[in-house]
């Protein structure tokens, strides 16, 4: 089969593979249809991920058709599907608990192990949701979307909280789009105009605010000087995550959606006068994935404004590269699998 890999930072190319071969009990073997192009690709693709071992084939934001199952496994050949890329123990103190999300030895498809970017790949049948008649496209978009969901659900902010969404990527863009949908009151931050005019003209989000020195000012104004109900810190960025604790409201919330390497500090009695909680956010449930799902279903999820721009496996190699640096106008990037 075909695959595209990563041989080591800044080197992609087309090569050639077995097929994954008949799956193991309890898993199934699926033709790969679409998989969208995530920060974690680029930042593979970069040589930017601290825990990667090349070469990989990335992709983990899947959808792809059923192949063949294993044995104790009902799904039938044809069957589209959805897939969890987070590969779980099943035994340790957070899978007793119902978090795979948060396994203690998780195995990310397309990070840990390989991926996507190929034509078939084999998974635990538990890690499949039926596409519940979505397009194969609009599938492959659920994975980045239930981040953002799982967040939203992670803050327990109810309805007409006043909340603030800090970075207008994908990522971002996915916790407003629930956010709203949670009955929200939704403002955007971000560095970029454009992000925020993009977020307006393409989502509604017309409430956005650009950082700069007068951010603290501006949050003041938009919430009666009282802070936002629950924050949504999705920038990858140290400094902006500092930042983000002086802009919750008494009581509320602070929901850390990226992660970063450097350690995050926080002025101890502005987070104690204010009560507030930090919470961890860390990928998505299959609540998640199903509330996503059925979201984009019932036409509140605007799929075909997230994606902006497409490719196929063969040229992969060369878009991929040329998009890591090129933002301008990116939201989402999906490469086409199947012919």
């Amino acid at each position: 089969m075909k695959a595209v890999l990563c041989q080591k930072p800044g080197v992609l190319e087309m090569v050639e593979r077995p097929s994954p071969g008949t799956p193991a009990p309890g898993w199934v073997r699926l033709a790969v249809s679409h998989v969208g192009i995530c920060g974690t690709d680029y930042h593979i693709f970069e040589g930017k991920h601290p825990f990667l071992e090349y070469p990989r084939v990335m992709g983990h934001e899947i959808s792809a058709t059923v192949l063949e199952a294993g044995d104790g496994v009902t799904m039938t050949a044809g069957t589209p599907v959805i897939v969890n890329p987070y590969l779980s123990c099943g035994n340790c103190v957070a899978c007793r608990q119902d978090k795979p999300n948060c396994c203690t030895s998780i195995k990310v498809l397309g990070v840990h192990t390989d991926g996507a970017f190929c034509e078939e790949i084999i998974v635990p049948a538990g890690n499949l949701y039926a596409a519940k008649g979505l397009s194969l496209e609009a599938a492959a978009t659920v994975e980045f979307l239930a981040i953002g969901a799982h967040a939203v659900r992670r803050s327990m902010a109810p309805a007409a909280s006043r909340t603030l969404v800090i970075g207008a990527g994908p990522i971002g863009l996915g916790a407003a789009i629930f956010s709203r949908i949670a009955g929200h009151d939704v403002t955007l931050l971000d560095t970029s105009a454009e992000r925020l005019q993009m977020a307006s003209e393409r989502f509604g989000f017309l409430s956005g605010i650009v950082a700069n020195d007068e951010t603290a000012e501006a949050v003041k104004a938009k919430t009666d000087g009282d802070g936002f109900d629950a924050v949504f810190d999705a920038t990858g960025y140290g400094p902006s995550m500092e930042k983000a604790f002086s802009f919750v409201a008494h009581g509320g919330a602070l929901v850390l959606v990226s992660v970063v390497k450097d350690e995050i500090r926080f002025s101890d009695p502005e987070f104690h006068k204010r009560e507030m909680t930090v919470i961890g956010s860390r990928n998505a449930t299959r609540a998640d994935f199903e509330h996503v799902a059925d979201s984009i279903a019932k036409g509140l999820v605007p799929v075909d404004k997230l994606i902006t721009h497409r490719t196929t496996l063969a040229d992969a190699p060369r878009d991929l590269p040329l998009w890591t640096h090129e933002k301008t106008g990116l939201i989402k990037a999906v490469i086409k699998v199947a012919a």
